[in-house]
């Protein structure tokens, strides 16, 4: 009986639908833009220019490293120990090392794929820094035109030091080393430099101001790992997870996705190229983004227009509530009320929480930042009140967690 009235106010409160929502991105003529999306504003929150950097470092810890290089418009090579520094000869080319970024993390670049158990250095036990021992060249093609940079990273320690040179046609220019401390760009997942500017560039919006990126990047085309080629397409923010599936007739009955931690899941094949040149896009292909603070977006792609405005338009539309039905149903039964509330007083209302695991509900802002948390009690049906009166009005998300399985709902506060 308590089931049925559980499962009677979770019909009331639950299951909301959201309409779709037309949404576009614009790169501009060629792609000359990397433009950065986030699905709660329909919106671009940044578009910068696909040429303004040339490489990135990790700077999320003090511990965690990560060269990334502009790979729209820059080749990497290994070239050999440090040791040749002096002597890197451009005619060698041939017989370079051809090295590349990871398409399926952010945290692995074309650097840290060298030869060295560092990808570019060694670690250093008594200092504890990673100290460079191997030397690339950064070939960077403008139009038909290409230039060579040799770099090596010098050291690692909550910052990169790293010496570059460029070959200005007969000789190498004097060496130029720089550091970028971790502690710069506040908020962002990487530093930006342009060496040819020899400064930082300002990418990424902070990490709270997107979810997918719309950008060129070299990827295992047709399956082949030694077949490598520039796409345009779209890779996904670090703490968000993509589900992708065939849906003909739109959101099954039941459906629960699988999500995957793979930056390049949406990629770059929903669209192709027909015989008339003109690019078709699957229109029964979804994607389901799941953001850091549980709310699914479903994605499904309109139309491609190319490289003469790098036009892309689709469909988003906020399924949370409708794929948590389905889990209710099949794991633990949990309703929210009032819902809007008047006085931010709600009630949490669950039954089949997991006695052997942790159990918890928490609220997160739009924004993704967490506001209020509680563990609960792991005994059959239950109930818990909750007070937000602390937090402004508007929209929040609730999260309900039980041992493994987790889920969230929108709340109102008024």
């Amino acid at each position: 009986m308590k089931r049925t009235i559980l499962l009677a106010a979770m019909a009331m409160f639950g299951f909301v639908s959201n309409a779709q929502t037309a949404g576009s991105v614009a790169q501009g003529a060629g792609y000359a833009n990397q433009v950065y999306y986030k699905f709660s504003s329909n919106a671009s929150t940044a578009s910068i220019p696909a040429a303004s950097w040339d490489i990135a470092f990790l700077r999320t810890s003090a511990f965690s490293m990560g060269i990334r290089v502009n790979d729209s418009r820059i080749q990497t090579y290994e070239v050999g120990a440090t040791s040749v520094w002096p002597t890197v000869d451009v005619t060698q080319e041939a017989t370079w090392t051809r090295l590349y970024n990871s398409d399926v993390e952010w945290e692995v670049g074309s650097l840290d794929n060298g030869t060295a158990t560092y990808g570019w250095g060694e670690y250093n036990p008594v200092t504890h820094h990673v100290v460079g021992s191997k030397v690339f060249v950064l070939k960077i093609t403008a139009g038909t035109t290409s230039t060579y940079k040799k770099i090596k990273i010098d050291d690692f320690f909550a910052g990169y030091t790293f010496t570059y040179s460029t070959w200005d046609g007969s000789a190498w220019t004097a060496d130029t080393t720089q550091t970028v401390a971790n502690a710069a760009s506040a908020n962002r997942f990487f530093n930006y430099f342009n060496l040819t500017t020899n400064a930082t560039v300002e990418v990424e919006p902070v990490n709270t101001d997107w979810d997918l990126l719309f950008t060129q990047y070299v990827t295992d085309y047709a399956g082949g790992v030694d077949n490598k080629y520039k796409v345009t397409g779209v890779l996904s923010h670090p703490d968000v997870q993509v589900a992708q599936h065939e849906q003909p007739s739109g959101l099954p009955a039941n459906f629960s996705p699988t999500y995957g931690e793979q930056i390049n899941v949406i990629g770059f094949d929903w669209k192709a190229l027909n015989s008339s040149f003109q690019y078709t896009v699957d229109s029964n292909q979804a994607f389901f983004v799941k953001l850091a603070n549980g709310t699914v977006y479903r994605l499904t792609f309109n139309t491609f227009v190319g490289s003469s405005t790098g036009v892309t338009t689709f469909n988003q539309q906020d399924v949370t509530s409708q794929l948590d039905a389905a889990q209710f149903e099949n794991k633990v039964s949990f309703s929210v009320f009032p819902n809007p509330s008047v006085d931010k007083k709600i009630t949490v209302l669950y039954d089949g929480a997991n006695a052997s695991a942790k159990n918890m509900v928490s609220v997160f802002s739009l924004t993704g930042a967490k506001v209020f948390e509680r563990n609960l009690e792991s005994n059959g049906f239950a109930q818990s009140d909750i007070n937000l009166s602390n937090l402004n009005a508007g929209v929040y998300i609730l999260k309900f967690q039980s041992g493994e399985y987790s889920t969230t709902k929108k709340i109102v506060l008024q």
